[in-house]
């Protein structure tokens, strides 16, 4: 999945950008409070993908 798709999904289902950084961004879920950090690279693995979601509690 590409990155930019990835972070548009994420942005929709409420999360915020907490912090860049310079390998990886971190994504706040307000409702759950969970944090989690997205990789800055071109692609993102679909595998990679759906655990960033499920941890953040949007699956």
């Amino acid at each position: 999945m590409k990155r930019k798709q990835f972070l548009r999904r994420l942005l929709r289902d409420g999360c915020v950008l907490l912090r860049p950084g310079s390998r990886h961004d971190i994504y706040l879920n307000p409702r759950t409070g969970q944090k989690q950090p997205v990789p800055r690279h071109n692609e993102i693995d679909n595998a990679l993908a759906k655990h960033i979601r499920k941890y953040l509690g949007l699956e």
